[in-house]
C-alpha cells in the first residue's frame, strides 16, 4: 500500500520501477506454448493459464461454467447447436514479435477450433503429434462445424448431444488463438505458435530459457483488468527442497508442488503461508495392457493385491492425501463407494499369478519421473516401495527414471510397463477422467496410459456423455467403474490435497482443485 502511494506522488520515479515482480518456483519445463498440442498440466499452467483466454471458464468456488470471451450462450432444444455471443473488448496482447491491429472476434474463434477439428484445414497438420485432448475426448467426432454468424457471434454444430460439451470448453486446449497472427505467420512458420505465442490472457510472454526461467509481462489490455503484478516470473526449479529454500530466501514469492515435509516446515515459519485445496486429481500406476504378461487381467489384479498402498501413502504423501480406489476422488458425483478395493494381500497375489501361469513371477519395468510433483511428491521412494512389494510375490521389476517431458512422450507412445502417473480433471465432471483415460480414442491419442480398448467400457463412457440426466449418467459411470476395477487397469494410489507455499506478504493467491493457476489477482505487498 505504501509503495503504491509513493508511486503516485513521487512523479520523478516511474511506477514500474517500484512494482514488485511475482516470482513463482515451478517444478518443470513446459513442453511448449502451443497448448493444444499437449496435455501436461505444467504446460497448461505456463501457457493456457497465463497467456490465453477461452470462451468460458469454470468457477471452482461456484461450481459452474461462467462467461469469459463469450459473454453469453444458448443451446438449441435438441442440444445440437450452441451459439456464443462474444465480448467486443477482448484484446490480444502485444509482443515483441506481433502487434495486433484489432480486437478478438469470430474469425479467431473459428480459426482456433477449425484448426483442430477439420482435417482439411490448412493448419490441421501443423501439430507433429496431433491434438491429444481433442482426440482423446473425441471432440473431432462430436463437432460437425464451427461457423461465424457475425463478428461477435459463433455457432458450433454438433453431430450428437453431449452433456460435457460446455464444461469441456473451459479446458486449456480450448484457448483462443489469433487468426491475424496465424495469417501473418503462414503454415510454413506454424512452429512459431509454440515458441512465440500470442494470446488474450492476463500476461504476455517475454522470454523462455529452458531449465531456468520463463518471463512474462502484464497485459495492460486484458479484458479482466490489468494484473496486479507488472511482471511474472516462472523460476523452473525441479527439486522441491530447493524450491522451499528459494522461497525462504525471498527469491520466489510462491512455490508450487511442495513435499509433505516442506509443508510442515512452512507452517512453522512466520514468513511463509501454506495454501491448500482438495484436488480433483488421482495419482496412479498405469498398467500397460498391451504388454505381456500385463495383458492378463489376473496378473494385473495380482499387482494390485501385492502393493501395500497404506505404507505407500504414509511414506510418499505423509498425511497430505487420501487412499485411492477409483479413477476420481470420492466427492465426485457417481463415485461408487460400494465397489470395494484391492487390499494388501501378497498370498492372494501369488495365487492369482499361479492361476495366470506365472507361479515364479516374471520380469517387468517401473517407469517414474526424477523429481516430485503434486501427484507424486517422492518418485524414488514410491517406485522403490512398489519394486519391493512386487519382489515379495516373485515379480522382478527394474526402475527406469526418465525426465518428465520424455516420460510423457514415451508413455503416450505406450513404451512403458508400469508407469507412475497422475491425472487432473478440469471441472468436476467424471468424464474428465473416463474419456481421456479409458476410451479407445484415448489409446490412439496416447492419454490412455493403460492402453486398454474395450467395446463395453467404450460404450458406457460414450453413452454417459449423450444423456443429460445425472441419474442416468451415474448408473452408466458406476458400471464403467466396475469394468475398470475388475480389469485392474490401474493401481490407484492417492487423491492428493493440492498445496502451495507463499511468502507472508503475498495476497490473492488461491489453489485450484484442478491444478490450474491464476496469478492475475495476486499481489506482493
Amino acid at each position: 500500500m505504501v509503495l503504491r502511494m509513493l508511486a503516485v506522488v513521487a512523479v520523478a520515479v516511474p511506477a514500474l520501477a517500484l512494482a514488485k515482480p511475482l516470482s513463482v518456483c515451478t517444478d518443470a519445463n513446459p513442453d511448449g506454448f502451443d497448448v493444444v498440442q499437449y496435455n501436461a498440466l505444467v504446460t497448461t499452467n505456463a501457457s493456457a493459464d497465463v497467456l490465453f483466454s477461452r470462451l468460458v471458464e469454470y468457477d471452482a468456488q461456484a461450481g459452474k461454467v461462467v462467461p469469459a470471451v463469450a459473454q453469453s450462450w444458448t443451446a438449441s432444444d435438441d442440444g445440437l447447436t450452441w451459439t456464443f455471443k462474444l465480448r467486443s473488448d477482448v484484446q490480444f496482447g502485444a509482443t515483441d514479435w506481433f502487434k495486433p491491429t484489432r480486437p478478438l472476434n469470430a474469425d479467431d474463434v473459428v480459426f482456433t477450433f477449425e484448426r483442430v477439428f477439420n482435417t482439411q484445414h490448412p493448419w490441421y497438420k501443423t501439430s507433429p503429434s496431433g491434438y491429444p485432448s481433442v482426440q482423446s475426448l473425441q471432440l473431432n467426432k462430436l463437432v460437425k462445424a464451427v461457423k461465424k454468424v457475425d463478428d461477435h457471434t459463433v455457432q458450433f454444430e454438433l453431430n450428437y448431444p453431449d452433456a460435457t460439451f460446455l464444461p469441456t470448453l473451459t479446458m486449456g486446449w480450448a484457448s483462443i488463438y489469433s487468426a491475424e497472427y496465424a495469417n501473418k505467420l503462414g503454415v510454413a512458420k506454424a512452429g512459431d505458435l509454440n515458441t512465440k505465442p500470442v494470446g488474450s490472457g492476463p500476461f504476455v510472454l517475454k522470454s523462455f530459457q529452458k531449465d531456468a526461467v520463463i518471463r512474462y509481462d502484464a497485459n495492460p489490455n486484458w479484458f479482466g483488468g490489468k494484473p496486479k503484478a507488472e511482471k511474472l516470473i516462472f523460476a523452473i526449479t525441479p527439486d522441491a527442497t530447493v524450491r522451499l529454500q528459494r522461497l525462504k530466501a525471498g527469491e520466489c514469492q510462491i512455490a508450487l508442488a511442495p513435499k509433505p515435509l516442506d509443508i510442515q516446515s512452512a507452517k512453522a515459519d512466520k514468513n511463509l503461508k501454506v495454501v491448500d485445496n482438495a484436488a480433483f486429481m488421482t495419482a496412479f500406476v498405469a498398467i500397460n495392457t498391451q504388454h505381456k504378461p500385463l495383458d492378463n487381467a489376473l496378473v494385473r489384479q495380482a499387482i494390485n493385491y501385492a502393493f501395500d498402498a497404506k505404507t505407500y501413502l504414509k511414506t510418499v504423501f505423509d498425511g497430505t492425501a487420501q487412499d485411492a480406489s477409483r479413477p476420481f476422488p470420492p466427492n465426485t458425483w457417481s463415485f461408487d463407494k460400494d465397489l470395494g478395493d484391492y487390499s494388501y494381500d501378497p498370498a492372494k497375489a501369488k495365487e492369482l499369478l499361479k492361476k495366470a501361469g506365472f507361479p515364479n513371477g516374471f520380469e517387468t519395468t517401473i517407469w517414474t519421473r526424477p523429481t516430485g510433483s503434486v501427484l507424486n511428491p517422492n518418485p524414488k521412494a514410491g517406485a522403490e516401495l512398489l519394486q519391493s512389494d512386487l519382489a515379495k510375490v516373485g515379480i522382478k521389476a527394474t526402475i527406469k527414471t526418465i525426465e518428465w517431458g520424455e516420460l510423457i512422450k514415451r508413455g503416450k507412445a505406450g513404451e512403458h510397463d508400469l508407469l507412475f502417473m497422475g491425472w487432473a480433471g478440469d471441472n468436476g465432471d467424471p468424464d474428465n477422467f473416463f474419456t481421456p483415460q479409458f476410451s479407445c480414442a484415448a489409446v490412439q491419442s496416447g492419454t490412455n496410459f493403460a492402453r486398454y480398448c474395450d467395446s463395453q467400457l467404450d460404450k458406457l463412457i460414450a453413452d454417459g456423455k449423450k444423456v443429460s440426466d445425472i441419474n442416468q449418467r451415474t448408473k452408466l459411470y458406476r458400471n464403467a467403474q466396475k469394468v475398470i476395477f475388475d480389469q485392474a487397469l490401474w493401481v490407484p494410489l492417492a487423491y492428493p490435497t493440492a498445496y502451495a507455499l507463499t511468502r507472508a506478504n503475498v495476497s490473492g493467491y488461491k489453489v485450484s482443485p484442478f491444478g490450474r493457476q491464476d496469478f492475475a489477482g495476486v499481489t506482493v505487498n
